[in-house]
């Protein structure tokens, strides 16, 4: 067998995959932060710090909270709120807002801002719920 049958079927493969799309969130309706596609997350257009495939949270690159795969938000280790599957945000069980399948985020039920290219899946919004709780105002 040759070798460019196999590159080209690779190549194929490889260009079927979703690409990842940076996530932008707006607040108050103007551009606040970006996660970009390795989770480094900018705003005002500095790296500020980085979400981290398993949920972490970094800042300065220490770990100042994580996002669980279960939703479950933790600060310092220990549990500060949730991020359920429908997008609501509860800090010690009481819902402070939500993160809308359409992006819109919500707090206290007043429009708090938007994300776009999210909010579809439960770990888009983790994600999205990891920048507003730890960078944001939201909690």
């Amino acid at each position: 067998m040759s070798l460019k049958p196999l590159l080209l079927a690779v190549a194929i493969s490889l260009a079927a995959l979703p690409a990842a799309a940076k996530i932008e969130i707006r607040k108050g309706g103007s551009s606040w932060a970006v996660v970009e596609d390795d989770g480094t997350i900018r705003i005002g257009g500095s790296s500020v710090g980085k979400v981290e495939q398993d949920g972490t949270v970094r800042k300065g690159g220490s770990s100042i909270g994580k996002v669980e795969s279960d939703g479950t938000i933790r600060k310092s280790g220990s549990s500060i709120g949730k991020i359920e599957t429908d997008g609501t945000l509860r800090k010690s069980g009481s819902s402070v807002g939500k993160i809308e399948s359409g992006g819109t985020i919500r707090k206290g039920g007043s429009s708090w801002g938007s994300a776009s290219n999210c909010c579809g899946d439960h770990g888009s919004k983790r994600t999205v719920a990891a920048v507003v709780v730890f960078f944001g105002d939201v909690f």
